[in-house]
């Protein structure tokens, strides 16, 4: 079984130090919950996984499948078996959701075999068809531009979606709760659990408890100032829900 290993991981952004020496394991077929005050570093964290440019690690290493993946592209960390459900996904105006993710599954064919003509059309529509219907989506939406005029639910139905035509071993769902009503939040989160199961490991970044009465996760993480302070089962998230933070900020008032 694959395991995401973050060790002792320090990441600045314009020269400001926002990850202090995280560590953590997200193991396949496992869900991990990280909840935590804003500014802490949750997004960061999201972002330095796959990879994003004006995020600059200065100490640690991400070991995925026996890599440093700190040392690779975003598209490589996405073809070792890694995927990033965004907070706020990218409209792409004139290209459908279909084409799309066609061509996401052909350059992936093809980075691994440069002779792969990539999945025919026939075989492609089966295979979106299935998992559409996997995540009880109207088929109609496949045709539409992607994220183009989509409400916030749509948008984070598109990366489930996504996600599910990918099939990577460890998602991460940057505060995929962000925007959405009750009726959208479980939609979005029947669609992750119908994905769920021993070959994927997820990484659920959230404020809120009511996400994960959804998605109910193994463990759950409290990040406080750029580190994890706390670490346990699905109570510790009903107890922030209750208490709120403050009882963390006085635990480590050293740290904060």
């Amino acid at each position: 079984m694959s395991q995401l290993e973050i060790k002792n991981l320090h990441v600045s952004i314009e020269d400001k130090e926002i990850l202090k020496g995280l560590n953590l394991i997200v193991e396949q077929g496992k869900v991990h919950a990280i909840m935590g005050p804003n500014g802490t570093g949750k997004s960061t964290l999201a972002y330095t996984l796959m990879g994003h440019p004006n995020y600059t690690v200065t100490e640690g290493e991400v070991i995925f499948k026996g890599q440093n993946i700190l040392e690779l592209e975003p598209d490589e960390r996405s073809r070792l078996g890694m995927f990033l459900a965004f907070q706020y996904p990218v409209a792409i105006p004139g290209v459908t959701v279909a084409n799309f993710l066609r061509t996401a599954i052909n350059a992936r064919r093809r980075a691994v075999n440069p002779e792969d003509k990539g999945m025919p059309i026939p075989e492609f529509r089966k295979f979106l068809k299935e998992k559409m219907e996997l995540l009880k989506m109207d088929h109609a939406f496949a045709g539409r531009y992607l994220n183009d005029g989509f409400s916030g639910g749509e948008k984070k139905r598109a990366e489930i979606l996504q996600m599910a035509a990918l099939k990577p071993e460890i998602a991460i769902l940057d505060e995929t709760d962000s925007g959405l009503d009750i009726d959208a939040l479980r939609i979005v989160a029947e669609g992750v659990n119908a994905l769920s199961g021993s070959e994927l490991g997820v990484l659920v970044i959230t404020h809120y408890q009511r996400l994960l009465n959804y998605i109910k996760p193994d463990y759950v993480h409290i990040m406080l100032d750029g580190r994890i302070v706390e670490s346990g089962g699905p109570d510790l998230a009903l107890h922030l829900e209750e208490q709120g933070y403050d009882w963390v900020r006085e635990k480590y008032e050293e740290v904060a």
